[in-house]
C-alpha cells in the first residue's frame, strides 16, 4: 500500500471547496456520472478505431446503488477504468492544480455556477457531500486494480485491489449533515433532473414489469391466468433523445412525444417545433417548441433546458438566446457555450452571438415556411404565438425585418393581412388629406363596441391590436415606416380620426356653443375632462369620450416596461368629453331654463358616456343605478 499527498500548495483546499460550492452541492452527482459517462464513451471510441485490441464494448450501463447500512452511495460505470498510475496523475495532481486555479479564477462570479468539465474539479465535488471517498478502478488494458481513498484532507492511499471487471467505482461516505443524499427519492429526483437524457443507460434499482398475456389461451386458462411479472433494471434516462437524431428520423408524433417526455405536467399540445442542428461554424442542437401563450407574458415555469453533450445545466438561457425566445420551450445542446461566466460575458461573447443569431433566423424561417405552407392553420395560431413575434419584432431588428412577411394584423372581423397586404387594402379609403395612412385598431372589442361601429359605418377597417406590448409595437412600426400612423378608435370623435377635406356643419352658433361649453364646465370634472364642441352627425351619440392617442400609449408604455416620456405613466387619467352639437338632447340642454333641470341632463348624459367607456365604477355607479330606476318609476 502506498499513500501521498496530493500535489496542491493550498492546504485548506477541501474547506475552500465545501464552502466555494455549497450553494450548488446537488451538482456533486451530475459531475460523478458526466465522468463514468465519459469513461464510457472513451472506450467506445478507442473499440470503434480498433485501438482497444482484443476488447469487447458490449451495452455498458452506469450503476447509481444506495447502500443505506453503510451509509455510502456508490457510481460504477463499465469505461475505460485507470491503472494505479493514471490515478496518481489524473486524480491527484491534474484535478488539483486546476482546482485552485477554478477557486482563483471563478470566487467571484461564479458560486453558484455548475462546473462541469472545468479544470477537473468535478471529482472533487464529492467531497462536498462525503466525509471519505474511495475509488475501486481497473484499466480496459488490463493489470491489477486500484483502490484510492480520501478522507477529505489532502492525505490519501493508493494500494491494490481485486477487481473482475474493468470500469471505476466511486464510493462516496456520506456526510452526517448530508444524510439526504441516502434517501431514494432525492437521488431519483437528481437523476430525473441532471442525467435523464445522458447517452449511456443509467441503472437506479429495479422495478417490476407485468409480462404480456400469452396468446391463444382457452376460455377456461384465460380464466385462472394471472399475470406474471418480473424485476427488470430501472433504466431512468433515454439515452437517445429526440434533439439527438436527424429531423429525417422523426415524425411528427416523435417531437410531441419528446415534448411530453421533457414536460409531463403540461396537458396541451405544442403548436410546432423546430429541429436545430448545425455542426459549424459552432456546434448546436436542439428542439424548440412554441407553445399555446395567448395574452400571457408571465415568465414560464416550463422553459428552454440548455445541455452540453446530454448533460442538464440549467433552465435560465438569458443571454444564450435572444429574450423574445426565452418564452419558447425545448431543448439546446451546445459544448460552445461557456459556463460559469456571467450573463454580460456571454453577450459579448463570439460563438454564442453566432449561436443566438443563429436561433433567431432559423425561429424566422420555421414562421414563414408555416405561414408560406399552410396560412389558413398559422392564421388560426396567431393569437397564440403573436406575443413570442411582437416581442421579437420589438427586440431584435433581423427578426423585425424577416416578420414582415408572416407577422398578422387581425381585424374586428377576422380578417388577417400582412402589413404590405393591410396597406393595400386601407390606401383608397384610410388615407387622410395630408397623404398619411391611418390604421385605425381597437384594444378591447366589447368595450370599444360603439366606436367600432362608428368607424365600420365609414366604411373603414378596423384591427383588433390586444397585446400588452402594442403600444410598444406600434410606436417602432410608425418610426420605421413613412407616412403611417396607428390611431386607436376611442381616441377621438369618427369624423376625426381621419381628417378629410370636408367640414360638418353645426346646428348652433358661435355664441351658443360657447355658453354650452361654460354650462358643461360648471358641472363636470375639469381636472378630468376637457370640454369639446364638435359638429358630428345628429343620430351620433350626443357625448363621447374619448383619450388622446399620444397621451394614452404612452402611459401604456411606461406601464408595461419602458418607453413613456415625462413619467406620464404615474399622470392621471385625462379624457376628452366631446359633445355633439347637433344632436337633439345637447339642444335641449342648452335650451333648458332652470339651472338644477339642466345639471341633472348634463350628469345623467355624463355617466352614460362614462357607463359606455367602462369608467363608471363603485359609488358613483351605484348611484347612477338607483337614480335610473326612480327616473322609470
Amino acid at each position: 500500500m502506498a499513500t501521498g499527498t496530493i500535489n496542491v500548495s493550498v492546504e485548506n483546499i477541501f474547506p475552500l471547496i465545501k464552502k466555494f460550492l455549497y450553494s450548488d452541492h446537488e451538482i456533486f452527482l451530475r459531475e460523478l456520472i458526466s465522468n463514468a459517462t465519459d469513461a464510457t464513451l472513451k472506450l467506445k471510441h478507442l473499440t470503434a478505431i480498433g485501438e482497444a485490441k482484443g476488447v469487447e464494448y458490449g451495452n455498458p450501463h452506469i450503476e447509481v446503488k444506495i447502500d443505506k447500512d453503510n451509509g455510502t452511495l456508490h457510481i460504477k460505470d463499465h469505461g475505460i477504468g485507470m491503472t494505479k498510475d493514471e490515478v496518481e496523475k489524473y486524480i491527484n495532481q491534474v484535478a488539483f492544480s486546476g482546482a485552485e486555479e477554478f477557486l482563483e479564477k471563478y470566487k467571484d462570479s461564479a458560486k453558484d455556477s455548475g462546473i462541469i468539465g472545468h479544470f477537473g474539479l468535478g471529482f472533487y465535488s464529492a467531497f462536498m457531500v462525503a466525509e471519505k471517498v474511495e475509488i475501486i478502478t481497473k484499466s480496459y488494458k488490463g493489470g491489477t486494480a486500484a483502490h484510492w481513498t480520501c478522507e477529505g484532507s489532502t492525505e490519501f492511499t493508493l494500494e491494490d485491489a481485486e477487481k473482475d471487471t474493468r470500469g471505476t467505482e466511486i464510493i462516496l461516505h456520506i456526510s452526517d449533515d448530508e444524510k439526504e443524499f441516502l434517501e431514494e427519492g432525492r437521488i431519483s429526483e437528481l437523476l430525473t433532473k441532471y442525467n435523464k437524457f445522458m447517452p449511456i443507460p443509467i441503472k437506479f434499482g429495479t422495478k417490476t414489469e407485468t409480462l404480456p398475456k400469452p396468446e391463444g389461451l382457452t376460455e377456461e386458462e384465460e380464466k385462472d391466468y394471472k399475470a406474471e411479472t418480473k424485476e427488470v433494471d430501472n433504466i431512468i434516462n433515454n439515452p437517445n433523445p429526440a434533439w439527438t437524431k436527424a429531423p429525417t428520423e422523426l415524425e411528427e408524433e416523435d417531437y410531441k412525444g419528446f415534448y411530453r417526455e421533457l414536460y409531463p405536467m403540461q396537458f396541451e399540445e405544442p403548436l410546432f417545433n423546430i429541429h436545430l442542428n448545425v455542426d459549424y461554424p459552432f456546434n448546436l442542437t436542439g428542439i424548440l417548441y412554441f407553445p399555446r401563450l395567448g395574452q400571457d407574458m408571465n415568465i414560464q415555469k416550463d422553459r428552454i433546458q440548455l445541455y452540453q453533450n446530454q448533460v442538464f445545466v440549467t433552465d435560465n438561457v438569458e443571454g444564450i438566446v435572444p429574450e423574445f425566445l426565452t418564452m419558447l420551450r425545448g431543448v439546446i445542446d451546445s459544448p460552445d457555450i461557456p459556463l460559469n461566466v456571467s450573463r454580460s460575458y456571454l453577450q459579448a461573447d463570439g460563438a454564442v452571438k453566432k449561436i443566438s443569431a443563429y436561433i433567431t433566423r432559423k425561429v424566422a424561417d420555421k414562421l414563414k415556411s408555416l405561414f408560406n405552407e399552410n396560412r389558413e392553420d398559422f392564421e388560426s395560431k396567431w393569437n397564440d404565438i403573436k406575443i413570442v413575434i411582437e416581442y421579437g419584432m420589438l427586440s431584435e431588428d433581423k427578426f423585425y425585418e424577416k416578420a414582415q412577411k408572416f407577422a398578422l394584423y387581425p381585424t374586428v372581423d377576422n380578417e388577417y393581412y400582412t402589413f404590405d397586404e393591410l396597406q393595400e387594402k386601407l390606401k383608397d379609403n384610410q388615407t387622410d388629406k395630408d397623404g398619411n395612412l391611418v390604421v385605425l385598431y381597437a384594444s378591447n372589442q366589447d368595450e370599444q363596441h360603439s366606436y367600432i361601429d362608428a368607424a365600420k359605418a365609414k366604411g373603414y377597417k378596423v384591427l383588433l391590436l390586444d397585446s400588452p406590448i402594442i403600444s410598444h409595437l406600434l410606436q417602432k412600426m410608425e418610426g420605421e415606416k413613412e407616412k403611417i400612423s396607428f390611431v386607436r378608435v376611442d381616441s377621438d370623435q369618427v369624423d376625426n380620426l381621419i381628417k378629410k377635406d370636408e367640414e360638418k356643419i353645426s346646428k348652433l352658433s358661435e355664441e351658443e356653443k360657447e355658453k354650452l361649453k361654460g354650462d358643461f364646465e360648471k358641472v363636470i370634472p375639469k381636472e378630468k375632462y376637457t370640454v369639446q364642441m364638435e359638429a358630428m352627425d345628429s343620430d351620433a351619440a350626443p357625448l363621447l369620450i374619448t383619450q388622446p392617442e399620444f397621451m394614452r400609449r404612452m402611459k401604456e408604455m411606461q406601464q408595461t416596461g419602458g418607453g413613456g416620456m415625462f413619467g406620464m405613466g404615474n399622470m392621471p387619467e385625462m379624457y376628452n368629453l366631446v359633445v355633439n352639437t347637433n344632436h337633439p338632447l345637447i339642444s335641449e340642454i342648452l335650451n333648458t331654463k332652470t339651472e338644477k333641470k339642466q345639471e341633472r341632463l348634463i350628469k345623467h348624459s355624463l355617466d352614460l358616456a362614462r357607463l359606455s367607456q367602462n369608467l363608471l365604477k363603485g359609488e358613483e355607479l351605484t348611484n347612477f343605478v338607483k337614480r335610473s330606476f326612480d327616473m322609470v318609476k
